[in-house]
């Protein structure tokens, strides 16, 4: 189909409100979509967000679809923890040091990690890597991919020149490469690939002999994988840890950035004073100690993640990785199940420049769930 043009239509308009109801305006819009051997750029298809999760700004898009909207675009444990709310004249006031020392000394426990010196706490784990080329000096980046595009755009947007590999031994080769930070997402996202701590920790090694740095992103840590937090402190290792993720709490804003003592300082140093809120602190400092909880829902992850699985095979899909919070799934329609999905309220996580994938997270609740399974069944009707 290279050089063929195909139309592909969805409804905008705008929506007033008429005897007490919604009444939709439409304008049908026509987005041309050219099939080729180039990649597909945002200009083709400019309502798809940089990152999943920005459900209003893909469903304005489909003012048709039924609601509320469902959200599986995200790898977010749906199940929240059951937080506590700190009190209103706790908020009135500044973070105390004791406070933020306090979540430190959690998030510590809850990773395997001797000393609490070894972590600085950010709000969420995009900004940290974000501040990633201010903590280390490097003359480039090597990312082992396709993988979460913030990393590749933090360096970026440093002056960092990058490079992508998709083979781990590429990789490893660039270790001894004077200037370089290797980076891993582990396990990886959006295909769930996983290495073990062992095989990170020999990397770590690698770097640090000649003077680099291995990161390694560990946001789905929690429910997937080895984590090689444990092999710190270590000169050339630095791991950052997601909280919102994990805890079904993304809107808190809390990660971690664990490292050597002189590399977390220099994060704290930058982050400057009160990194995070008084409600991430109160956040963190409950559920990291909640380990009763955390296994409760790996457990419960773990079965919805085969529930899933099975949904998508009754579908005609085959499922890819080993993530408990999401899956991939590689199809040549892949464009077209997303926006029939879209159409019935449901918005998965579309890749541009890697259009015959979709991810796909763990629907929140019964409802949600036979929503789901009623869409996949008509796709599979649809396609017979």
């Amino acid at each position: 189909m290279a050089g063929s043009w195909t139309s592909i239509y969805f409804d905008v308009g705008e929506t007033r409100m008429q005897a007490g109801r919604d009444v939709v305006t439409r304008d049908t819009v026509s987005i041309r979509k050219e099939f080729s051997n180039q990649p597909e750029t945002r200009e083709q298809l400019p309502f798809l967000p940089t990152h999943g999760g920005q459900v209003k700004a893909v469903m304005r898009h489909f003012l048709d679809a039924p609601r509320p909207f469902i959200d599986l675009s995200t790898g977010i444990n749906p199940n929240a923890y059951p937080l506590t709310m700190p009190s209103l004249v706790s908020l009135t006031r500044l973070p105390e040091q004791d406070e933020e020392d306090d979540l430190r000394v959690a998030a510590a426990a809850a990773y395997s990690v001797s000393d609490p010196a070894l972590v600085a706490s950010g709000p969420g784990s995009q900004s940290l890597i974000s501040l990633l080329p201010r903590i280390l000096h490097a003359n480039r980046a090597c990312i082992l991919g396709p993988t979460y595009s913030g990393h590749e755009t933090a360096w970026l947007q440093a002056g960092i020149s990058v490079r992508k590999f998709t083979d781990f031994g590429d990789l490893e080769s660039q270790a001894s490469q004077p200037g370089t930070v290797c980076v891993v997402c582990n396990p990886n996202n959006p295909d769930g690939r996983s290495l073990s701590a062992k095989i990170l920790a020999a990397l770590a090694d690698r770097c640090a002999a000649s003077g680099n740095y291995l990161v390694v992103d560990e946001a789905f840590a929690d429910f997937d994988g080895e984590s090689v937090a444990s092999a710190l402190p270590h000169p050339g290792l630095i791991v950052l840890r997601s909280f919102g993720k994990t805890y079904g709490l993304p809107g808190v804003r809390l990660g971690f950035l664990i490292s050597a003592e002189p590399i977390a300082q220099r994060a704290r140093d930058l982050l400057g004073s009160w990194p995070v809120s008084g409600l991430a602190i109160a956040a963190g400092r409950q559920a990291l100690r909640d380990t009763a909880w955390l296994e409760c829902a790996q457990l419960t992850a773990r079965r919805a993640r085969a529930r899933l699985d099975g949904m998508l095979h009754n579908a005609g899909f085959n499922s890819k990785g080993d993530s408990c919070l999401f899956t991939l799934v590689e199809t040549e329609h892949a464009m077209k199940v997303w926006l029939h999905l879209c159409r019935q309220g449901i918005v998965t996580r579309f890749f541009v420049g890697r259009t015959n994938f979709l991810r796909v997270g763990l629907p929140d609740g019964e409802a949600a769930w036979a929503r789901t399974e009623c869409a996949l069944r008509l796709w599979r009707e649809q396609a017979l």
